[in-house]
């Protein structure tokens, strides 16, 4: 093997093509057509989907219990080779390139409902299940699963990420909802985090360790999720303003007479235009709120009147509802579908998604200050945001073989970040750290906090195996 990087205790090694021919060999002998090597098949497990290089692995294997992921890390291990986890792909920091090369253990095959327990509201699953999988599944027992980051993700990536979505709100983020792990560690070891209790203050709280770590840490193969029962009465709308900002101080009077939206949605103009175009819409072309209540009939009726009360008292009006069922789905499927719709505003250029978190009585400040900083440079970068939570995406449409284009996005999104972080913010909010933000992760943490992070990186894989390069990695 050569030597091409360091890390911390050990020294980042890439295989050479004898150790990954050796490797190969015996993947293949155990798990015959699920081990692929095709250069297609290993560029997919890469990163697609932003402007970051696609790095793949050298080999892909698809395991189909914890116990096959334990052996595949075992025999990796005793040589050194880098494990990258995989689910579905929608990543959007690099979270998936092989930058040291390696294999890529995709769990799209791991896709069991392993258990419900509809009188506790949780349930058990394999990792390669999707959330809309899932909720599909859990249809009959008058239960959901209510993290929704839009991309059918699936639910092991979504852990990794420590995902969010719209419905963030009202029923918080992953880290809230997720009850214990099973993990495969680097050495191979099968490690169960938690119980199905609610709560427990026995020990380390290594559930959350793992909710977040991106896959640097080990592997998911199991997961305990809680559930909610599906409201009795759902309504969902759309509101105009006459500007970013008045849509965030309508945000920000909602959440603080706690008022309990489920969904709040920020689209500005230029979303919305491009949302229009995609999803066959016709909303005003203005910034606008998209929102849902959950509740009883007239719960979600004296919700919906106060919101509109708060509303009015900051230019907004127009209202839209969508009480159908089959509305308000095709209302939230384009607001999901949002990235595709942007491409559309520039055909050719590269779309940049990049998302920024703040406290919510800065948001107003910090989106009007990044729409100033996007008119003034004359970029087209739309902005939608799960606003509810002080959660906001920028994206911006590059020609990527301009390099003035792209140095002037790569400044722009510089800029996005320490604003954000200026006002006691995040440099992301749910998209995660991959190999695209860990050179901010000094300024949000600082020296001290970083080398704890580095410290237990080190401690559980002191040969730096699992997903290197990314959070901490060289």
């Amino acid at each position: 093997m050569n030597a091409t990087t360091s890390f911390g205790p050990a020294q980042r090694l890439r295989p050479d093509a004898e150790t990954i021919a050796e490797l190969t060999g015996q993947l293949t002998s155990r798990y015959g057509n699920r081990v692929v090597t095709s250069l297609a098949v290993r560029q997919q497990h890469a990163h697609t989907t932003t402007w970051l290089e696609n790095q793949p692995p050298d080999i892909v294997v698809l395991p189909e219990t914890t116990e096959e992921v334990a052996e595949i890390v075992r025999l990796c291990a005793a040589r050194k080779v880098p494990v990258i986890p995989f689910g579905t792909g929608t990543s959007l920091e690099g979270h998936l390139n092989a930058p040291f090369g390696g294999v890529s253990v995709d769990t799209s095959l791991m896709k069991r409902l392993v258990a419900v327990h509809p009188e506790d509201l949780d349930c058990v699953i394999e990792p390669g299940i999707t959330r809309k999988e899932l909720n599909e599944q859990l249809r009959d027992t008058g239960l959901f699963f209510p993290i929704d980051p839009g991309a059918d993700a699936s639910l092991g990536g979504m852990v990794a990420t420590r995902a969010s979505g719209t419905n963030a709100v009202r029923y918080g983020t992953m880290k809230d909802n997720v009850l214990a792990l099973t993990v495969v560690t680097p050495d191979g070891a099968i490690v169960r985090t938690g119980s199905r209790a609610k709560k427990s203050s026995a020990g380390y709280d290594l559930t959350r360790l793992f909710v977040g770590a991106e896959g640097t840490l080990g592997i998911v193969t199991e997961i305990t999720l809680r559930l909610q029962g599906i409201p009795e009465a759902i309504s969902a709308g759309i509101c105009s303003f006459p500007s970013v900002k008045d849509a965030c101080d309508a945000v920000i009077a909602t959440i603080q007479s706690a008022l309990p939206i489920a969904r709040i949605e920020l689209l500005d103009e230029v979303q919305v235009r491009a949302v229009n175009a995609y999803s066959k819409l016709t909303m005003p072309e203005s910034p606008l709120l998209l929102f849902e209540f959950h509740g009883t009939n007239s719960g979600v009726t004296e919700q919906a009147e106060r919101f509109g009360e708060i509303c009015a008292e900051f230019g907004g009006g127009g209202f839209e509802w969508a009480t159908r069922a089959e509305d308000r789905t095709r209302l939230w499927q384009a607001r999901h579908d949002v990235y595709w719709a942007s491409l559309g505003l520039r055909p050719g250029a590269k779309g940049v998604a990049s998302d920024v978190c703040v406290p919510i009585s800065r948001l107003a400040e910090c989106l009007a200050e990044t729409k100033r900083d996007i008119q003034e440079h004359g970029m087209i970068a739309p902005i939608a945001g799960h606003v509810g939570d002080g959660n906001f995406h920028v994206m911006p449409l590059v020609m990527m073989d301009d390099p003035a284009e792209v140095k002037m996005a790569e400044d722009f999104m510089h800029r996005l970040v320490e604003r954000a972080i200026a006002m006691e913010g995040t440099c992301t909010g749910e998209h995660g750290v991959g190999q695209g933000k860990m050179k901010y992760l000094k300024a949000e943490h600082g020296e001290n906090a970083l080398e704890m992070m580095r410290l237990l990186k080190r401690s559980i894989d002191p040969d730096n195996i699992m997903n290197p390069g990314k959070i901490v990695g060289a």
